[in-house]
C-alpha cells in the first residue's frame, strides 16, 4: 500500500519546488508519484500532511566514522598542524569504546536524515558498523606516506585493507598532499583507473600547506619533526599545494575536501586540468580547526560542483548535514535551494548513487526528510524529521 506525504513545500531538487505537493511512496521507500496539490485533489487519497518542507535524504561526502570516540577531546581552533598532532596522540583507545562510538554516530546520522556517506578509514574497525547500517557507505581507504621510497609498500598495505572491506564498496585514496609522495599519488590513480572508481583527498586546509610546497616553510616542518620524518629529499615546487599534486591524478573523478585556502588561480588551474572534480565543504570542521571558512562565493562564481561533509566528531559537535547548511546560510548567506543541491544530488552524483538517491523522482529511493523553513526559504532549525 502506498503512503502519501504532503507538506507546505516539496523540494524534488530535480525540478522546481511544489507548494502543498504530495509524494507517494511504496513500502520499499520507492517514489511512485510526485503530485501537485491540484492533481492530488482529484483523487481520493489518505494523505499525511506536515508543516514544513519535504526534501530528499542528505548525502555526507566526507566523514571519519572511526574517530567518533574523540568527540569533545580535541582542543578547538589550534590550527591544522596542531590538530593533526592531537589526532595522532589520541586516536587509539579501548576497542569497545571506539566501536560503541561508531554505532552511536551511525545511528545519529541516520536520525539526521543522512542516507549515504563517503567515509575515510585507516583500518578495518568500521566494517561491522557499516555492514549493519541503514546508511549506504562508500569507504575511502586512506594511504599515507611522504617518502617516495615507501610508495609500493604502502600501496600493498592499503590494498590489504581494501580487500578486508569486501564486499562493501571501497576505494584507495590519498590522505593529503603533505602526506603522500608523487609516486604514491600515481599508484593510487592507477588503482582507481583500474577499478573504475573515484577518490577523495584533503585539499588546502591551511596556508601552511601552500607555504610548504611553495618554499618549504610553515607549520608542516614542525609536524614532520613531531613524526620523526626526514624530509631532506623534498624540494619545494614553487607552486601551491593544489597546483603541485593535481597533475598526478590526471582526469580521475576526485573529491577535493575542505579547500579552505583555495584561490581563484587554484580553481582555474583545477578546471583546466581535470573536469571531473567535486569540491566538498565541511564548514563546521573548518571553524573548529582553523576558525575560518573557504571562499564560498568564489566557488559559486566559478561554477564548480560543491558537496557537503561533516568531517569527524574529532572536529565537530555533530554529524548533521542540515547543520552544515545552516552554518553556510548564516556565515555566507548561501540560498537554500543551492545548499540543498549541494547536500543531495551533487553528493549522490559523486558517490555514483544518483540513480537511486539525491532527488525526489519516480523510481528512486532517496529517503524523505522534513525540515522547517521560513516563508522566504531560510532554514529555521537544524532539526530533521526523517519520514522514510
Amino acid at each position: 500500500m502506498l503512503k502519501y506525504f504532503s507538506a507546505n513545500w516539496i523540494f524534488p531538487v530535480s525540478s522546481p519546488p511544489i507548494k502543498n505537493g504530495v509524494v507517494a511512496v511504496n513500502p520499499d521507500g520507492k517514489i511512485e508519484e510526485v503530485l501537485t496539490k491540484e492533481e492530488a485533489g482529484h483523487l481520493d487519497l489518505d494523505i499525511i500532511v506536515y508543516k514544513g518542507a519535504i526534501v530528499p535524504g542528505f548525502i555526507n561526502t566526507h566523514c571519519h566514522l572511526e574517530l567518533s570516540h574523540l568527540l569533545g577531546k580535541i582542543p578547538k581552533q589550534t590550527g591544522l598542524v596542531e590538530f593533526v598532532q592531537h589526532i595522532i596522540k589520541s586516536r587509539q583507545g579501548d576497542i569497545d569504546e571506539i566501536k560503541a562510538a561508531m554505532y552511536a554516530a551511525d545511528k545519529k546520522m541516520f536520525e539526521n536524515g543522512i542516507v549515504a556517506v563517503g567515509d575515510i578509514s585507516n583500518q578495518i574497525s568500521s566494517k561491522e558498523v557499516k555492514e549493519k547500517s541503514k546508511i549506504r557507505y562508500h569507504t575511502f581507504i586512506e594511504a599515507m606516506g611522504f617518502n617516495p621510497e615507501r610508495a609500493g609498500t604502502i600501496m600493498d598495505y592499503v590494498k590489504g585493507i581494501k580487500q578486508d572491506f569486501e564486499p562493501l564498496p571501497a576505494s584507495i585514496v590519498p590522505h593529503a598532499p603533505y602526506s603522500v609522495s608523487p609516486q604514491l599519488f600515481e599508484l593510487i590513480r592507477d588503482e582507481a583507473q583500474k577499478a573504475d572508481t573515484f577518490i577523495s583527498v584533503h585539499n588546502q586546509e591551511t596556508e601552511d600547506e601552500n607555504a610548504f610546497f611553495e618554499n618549504k616553510t610553515g607549520g608542516f616542518l614542525d609536524l614532520y619533526q613531531f613524526l620523526g620524518l626526514d624530509i631532506s629529499f623534498f624540494v619545494p615546487t614553487k607552486k601551491t599545494s593544489l597546483q603541485t599534486w593535481l597533475l598526478h591524478i590526471k582526469e580521475q573523478k576526485t573529491l577535493l575536501v575542505h579547500n579552505t585556502v583555495s584561490s581563484k588561480a587554484d580553481i582555474a588551474f583545477a578546471k583546466e586540468h581535470n573536469n571531473n572534480l567535486y569540491w566538498c565543504l565541511c564548514p563546521q570542521a573548518n571553524l573548529y580547526i582553523e576558525n575560518t571558512l573557504p571562499d564560498v562565493d568564489l566557488l559559486i562564481d566559478e561554477n564548480v560542483k560543491i558537496t557537503l561533509g561533516t568531517d569527524s566528531l574529532a572536529s565537530n559537535h555533530q554529524l548533521n548535514i542540515l547543520s552544515e547548511m545552516l552554518t553556510l546560510q548564516k556565515h555566507k548567506q548561501v540560498a537554500f535551494e543551492k545548499l540543498l543541491t549541494w547536500a543531495t544530488v551533487n553528493g549522490a552524483e559523486f558517490l555514483a548513487l544518483d540513480k537511486q538517491l539525491g532527488t525526489i523522482e519516480v523510481g528512486k529511493t532517496p529517503g524523505l526528510n522534513l525540515i522547517q523553513l521560513s516563508a522566504d526559504f531560510k532554514i529555521e532549525s537544524d532539526k530533521v524529521q526523517r519520514l522514510i
